[in-house]
């Protein structure tokens, strides 16, 4: 338990010195800039008052950074929550400095508010970024992690067990399980790839487990054969001993924001609201999408001339390739791309998809496919034969995150779970994408989009554009 405080300390101190760093920087840049390097004041006027001004600010967003628990050892290392918190924190801090300075009069210089505000968001986020990959690399070599005991039924231990096995970044290693009221059984045992402390259901025998296993924190599964007062008394003691409990409710891919708690009689009852992209959130990602893809296209108009030079010298045919998707709602519309197959290529899927047996499987994907010119796989290496999809963006039959559109023979093998992807609007990128791109099984990539359809948020859509870099530049599991 002493190790893992110590870390939890050690990254709540790095980041408030990271984030103190950040903020003056940004503050500081933008005042230089705007007072000093554009020569609006003269060396002999006085401006003393922004200096203040510069320093309270500095100040107040640190503060509020930490009063907005951007710093919490909870939500460290994966998810957006982190990146949300910053994002709400500063801007709520800069919407109260022009409210205050319309209220009182001041006449605040908008130069020096907009050089400090997009600078310093941009400059917490990268640095949170940094701090996460150093995280990350520690809790891949076994350090910075939470030891933590499983408690409930087998099925639901096991569970768990592969879910938390599954987000290192995360930071918490299953180490054992404690299956109370379970029965004995050393097949059903061998199956939770951790060992098991006992099937005792007692207060007293889940304590020992907890001592002996010398854990950091205790989840406690659905399906758990507790007592409600043998659960409240092991609450209290797990707090007088600083180990962590954390309750894991039979929820899946359900992500914060779409989950309430609402005391009841002493039960904290959890509601799981419905979810929907519709009103101020349809209007902000739409106005993310297009004002992002216009100023995408505007910088990448270079490189859609060189590729659109070499697509037409590589292979005979047109440059761009146009196919019928299905969008949002079931919709169909045309999705463009440069073209990186030989002209007939339509007309030989089908061969090709029979001859490697996976005709009847959604994702039509061939392997080693003749079709792709020379040029054609380095376009999609680098996922360049894609950026044309800027257009149906700016269009609106794409976004720029979102499910990956499909073809109707596709969408025709959908189950009743993979239709809900054609609840929002296909994407140039993804959740599945960012996560293993081509390499991810069919069922793997529908549950990340599944996850995507329930869960989205803007800055989640954020991150995934981030990710997309990422990936595209490393050229892993390229489509």
């Amino acid at each position: 338990m002493l190790g893992n405080s110590i870390w939890r300390r050690r990254y709540a101190q790095r980041l408030s010195v990271i984030d103190c760093f950040v903020v003056c920087w940004a503050v500081a840049g933008a005042y230089l800039v705007r007072f000093r390097v554009s020569e609006t004041l003269s060396p002999n006027e006085e401006d003393t008052t922004y200096a203040v001004l510069a320093l309270i600010l500095a100040a107040s967003w640190w503060l509020i950074l930490g009063v907005w628990g951007s710093r919490e050892t909870m939500i460290l290392g994966s998810g957006a929550e982190e990146y949300k918190r910053i994002s709400t924190a500063s801007m709520w801090l800069f919407a109260a400095v022009a409210v205050v300075s319309y209220a009182v009069r001041i006449d605040t210089a908008r130069g020096f508010v907009g050089l400090a505000f997009p600078g310093g968001m941009l400059g917490l986020l990268i640095a949170r970024w940094l701090v996460r990959q150093h995280l990350a690399s520690d809790r891949r070599n076994g350090r910075s992690i939470s030891r933590v005991l499983i408690i409930g039924s087998p099925e639901s231990a096991a569970h768990l067990v592969r879910s938390l096995g599954s987000a290192p970044s995360a930071g918490y290693l299953p180490v054992a399980a404690h299956l109370p009221g379970a029965v004995a059984d050393e097949t059903l045992f061998s199956s939770l790839s951790v060992p098991v402390t006992g099937i005792q259901s007692g207060y007293e025998a889940i304590l020992s487990a907890i001592l002996t296993t010398n854990v950091d924190a205790v989840a406690i599964s659905a399906g758990a054969a507790l007592h409600p007062k043998d659960l409240r008394r092991l609450g209290w003691e797990l707090a007088s001993r600083d180990i962590g409990m954390i309750l894991a409710p039979a929820l899946t891919d359900i992500a914060g924001p779409r989950i309430h708690t609402q005391p009841v009689a002493g039960l904290p009852l959890i509601h799981v609201s419905t979810p929907k992209l519709t009103g101020g959130k349809k209007v902000a990602k739409r106005a993310f999408d297009i004002s992002l893809a216009g100023i995408l296209l505007a910088i990448l108009a270079p490189v859609f001339m060189a590729v659109a030079l070499l697509v037409k010298l590589s292979s005979p045919g047109p440059v761009f390739y146009r196919q019928e998707r299905i969008g949002l709602r079931g919709t169909t519309f045309g999705m463009v791309k440069f073209r990186s197959m030989t002209a007939n290529a339509d007309a030989e899927l089908q061969v090709l998809l029979k001859a490697q047996g996976s005709d009847l499987r959604p994702l039509f994907k061939v392997d080693n496919d003749p079709r792709i010119t020379s040029i054609g796989g380095i376009l999609r290496k680098y996922s360049l034969d894609e950026l044309p999809q800027l257009l149906n963006v700016l269009g609106g039959s794409m976004s720029l995150v979102g499910p990956r559109p499909q073809r109707e023979g596709e969408v025709a093998l959908y189950d009743d779970a993979a239709q809900r992807r054609l609840y929002v609007s296909p994407g140039m990128s993804g959740l599945w994408q960012v996560s293993g791109r081509s390499n991810l099984k069919w069922e793997e990539s529908i549950r990340l989009d599944l996850y995507y359809v329930e869960n989205w948020s803007l800055m989640g859509d954020i991150v995934i554009l981030f990710k997309t870099f990422k990936a595209v530049f490393a050229s892993t599991g390229a489509i």
